[in-house]
């Protein structure tokens, strides 16, 4: 089967297949929120990223990917990303991960607060945390190197086609740190072929979006 990213809330999940991990993405909600399911290859163990909404499909979800949820992430503090976060963690017993600047706004007070140069791991798969300031204090993407297809990079709502996340709905907001993070910790850091899967619609890549970081710049969003 062949990975487009392109999904919309009610419909089905798209699959991708990588050497040791398994990684789906769903939509859900008015919004049209993605979640990512990741599954390790080698033993079955699960991630997901946020909780968005509808928590009976996301548990279904789960259910498509394997048996039981270890751990779940969520990338920052938005309510449309968090609606059925408690409903998921008390569901499936997993780990709870959030930003540190961004977890005590939860509805859920996560088991572990993330920085910068954190880890997650799942089964045999280590992800980076990288900390982008902006779109909230504590948002957070994770990237994954895989030796076959390159990098795999989830945003949140730090990085989309086109640009990057909003920032100018609430006070806490900045596109300075925001445009200067995705920059410094993103592009000058990763290459070309890493995937980005954001928090919301279709998938890009570094290399499509590079060319356009000094436009994002000078219009300010």
């Amino acid at each position: 089967m062949s990975y487009s990213g392109k999904v919309t809330p009610g419909g089905p999940a798209d699959v991708r297949e990588l050497d040791a991990l398994t990684i789906r993405k769903l939509a859900v909600s008015p919004q049209s929120n993605n979640v990512y399911l990741l599954t390790c290859r080698a033993t079955g163990e699960q991630l997901l990223i946020d909780a968005a909404d509808d928590a009976p499909r996301i548990l279904q979800y789960v259910a498509e990917g394997g048996d039981g949820l270890a751990h779940l992430l969520t990338t920052h503090q938005h309510w449309d990303h968090t609606r059925a976060l408690e409903e998921v963690a008390s569901a499936t017993g997993a780990r709870t991960y959030a930003g540190d600047a961004d977890a005590d706004a939860l509805p859920v007070a996560p088991d572990v607060r993330l920085n910068q140069g954190d880890s997650v791991t799942v089964g045999e798969v280590t992800l980076d945390v990288i900390h982008l300031r902006g779109h909230t204090p504590g948002s957070i993407a994770l990237h994954y190197r895989d030796p076959a297809s390159g990098g795999h990079l989830f945003s949140g709502d730090s990085l989309f086609p086109g640009g990057v996340g909003a920032t100018t709905h609430f006070e806490y907001q900045s596109f300075d740190d925001l445009i200067t993070d995705v920059t410094e910790r993103v592009f000058d850091v990763l290459p070309d072929d890493t995937w980005v899967y954001p928090g919301h619609g279709d998938d890009t890549t570094l290399g499509d979006e590079r060319p356009s970081l000094p436009q994002w710049r000078e219009r300010g969003w």
